[in-house]
């Protein structure tokens, strides 16, 4: 058995005294040799708002504790589960209880998804996390190494993953029914959250909130009401604003239906860009080189150029587009400009049509998800890594897919480079940023009319070594007390 510190660990809390042991997952998991009606015990991270309703989705399980760091967001749910032991912090619940817990929900903000995910899949757990899967780049890489070395099942909550468009998308592109894609078009009608403002001041924390344990990994910040518990996402120290929670769920069809894998090159641009908040706006650029022509496809893949654009702004309509048409479907839209046609899909891939108006008619070459896309993952719980059928969005699949939305966010991150980044992706760096470059970034506006005359007073940060920032920005430090397990090799 290995041992983590306590103190490494549990870091500067009462929960120093407490100790922590990870088993491998041969010994303490066992799954695979259940029967499939058997019942898994569940443990939830973040239950106050997605947490609930995934909770909700799989209660035929058994929701054995529920953990959160606002007792009052996350009531309902208590309620709801009355049986559940509850928590504020998920590492005392993991010292407690996870002899008695199969598998463990994370819905918490996007910056505290991996240490709750990654330590209980080295304790042979399966683990459902929330879209985005995680805050940066290396997590992504982590959580996708750590489900291959423990041979966990494992879901990213992006739930149209699981839905017909997604599988009649990849069916199209594949039986060449569009043709060769080199340009893709995406985009949100998110923020519906605030984004864009000057970091707020400082609040007294309710009774109801442990603002330290929110903080997680974070560094230290005053409280302010504005930070959580939804607003979160447009906070760079704690979400990834419209894109890192909405391309999840819309770039996920083109991730999958054009076989993609890292990006080579990237460009962000956005409404005012701050030190603190995501910009209000967005619009970024990637580029993929091409890929080999694969066994279940008729088509080739060339070079492709993914564009990405949230906050109101959209892809111009293409010709031919049908009048009075909206682009928007259930939250935004997809457009695959192929050779011979043009795929049109809403958010989660939902409806998908032909912009000549043709519907063709295939038969199903890919399996369809009978079960909810949480009920999924329950199931493949239930079955040995040996005998596993992987549900929609495994880790396999969702942590290169995420590597690939939060370099959309890097772009935006680093636009005061003013240059096309150029991604090195199986290293995770960036090969065209110099150890003498700089940036510098905007803290606050200070924007005011007076007498009605406008005046511009911006407050700046410092020369920023870019390289610095770039690798902070790839894989963030954590404050003292908070750590990840090691990378497996």
């Amino acid at each position: 058995m290995e041992k983590i510190s306590r103190r490494k660990f549990l870091g500067n809390t009462a929960l120093a005294t407490a100790g922590f042991t990870i088993l491998p997952s041969t010994v303490v998991s066992g799954l695979g040799h259940r029967m499939p009606s058997d019942r898994l015990n569940i443990a939830g991270i973040g239950v106050g708002g997605r947490g609930f309703g995934i909770l909700r989705a799989i209660e035929s399980e058994n929701i054995v504790a529920l953990c959160d760091v606002d007792w009052r967001y996350s009531q309902n749910c208590f309620d709801y589960f009355p049986d559940a032991k509850k928590y504020w912090d998920w590492r005392r619940m993991y010292d407690e209880m996870m002899d008695d817990i199969d598998a463990v929900v994370v819905a918490t903000s996007d910056h505290t998804h991996a240490a709750a995910a990654a330590y209980a899949m080295t304790m042979g757990k399966h683990v459902y996390v929330e879209k985005p899967l995680t805050h940066s780049i290396y997590e992504s890489r982590l959580l996708t190494r750590l489900a291959e070395e423990y041979k966990v099942a494992t879901q990213m909550g992006n739930q149209g993953a699981s839905g017909e468009g997604v599988k009649k998308i990849c069916e199209w592109l594949w039986n060449d029914e569009i043709g060769e894609v080199t340009k893709v078009e995406a985009f949100t009608d998110r923020p519906i959250w605030p984004q864009g403002l000057a970091t707020p001041g400082p609040q007294e924390v309710p009774d109801h909130l442990d603002w330290d344990l929110f903080l997680g990994p974070a560094p230290v910040r005053a409280y302010n009401e504005i930070y959580t518990p939804w607003n979160f996402r447009g906070w760079w120290d704690f979400g990834t604003g419209a894109l890192g929670d909405m391309a999840c769920h819309i770039l996920h069809p083109v991730f999958k239906g054009l076989k993609l894998g890292y990006p080579v090159r990237a460009q962000g641009s956005s409404t005012l860009l701050l030190l603190d908040s995501a910009p209000q706006a967005e619009k970024v650029k990637m580029i993929f080189p091409s890929r080999p022509v694969s066994a279940d496809s008729k088509i080739a893949f060339p070079e492709l150029e993914v564009t990405w654009y949230d906050g109101g702004l959209r892809p111009e309509m293409p010709e031919g587009w049908p009048a009075g048409r909206d682009m928007n479907d259930a939250g935004g839209g997809i457009l695959f400009h192929g050779t011979k046609d043009t795929l049109i899909a809403g958010c989660y891939g939902v409806r998908p049509w032909l912009l000549s108006g043709r519907e063709p008619s295939l038969p199903q070459t890919l399996p369809r998800v009978e079960l909810s896309h949480e009920m999924d993952w329950v199931r493949a719980c239930k079955e040995s890594p040996e005998n596993r059928t992987e549900p929609a969005s495994p880790f396999s699949e969702a942590g290169p897919f995420n590597e690939m939305v939060l370099m959309g966010v890097l772009a935006v991150r680093l636009q005061e480079l003013h240059k096309e980044l150029e991604w090195d992706g199986e290293n995770m760096r960036f090969t065209n940023i110099s150890d003498s470059e700089t940036l510098r970034i905007v803290i606050e506006d200070g924007f005011q009319i007076t007498d009605g005359h406008p005046t511009f007073d911006k407050t700046m940060t410092d020369p920023v070594n870019a390289m610095a920032f770039s690798e902070e920005l790839v894989k963030h430090t954590y404050r003292e007390g908070w750590d990840l397990p090691s990378m497996p090799r």
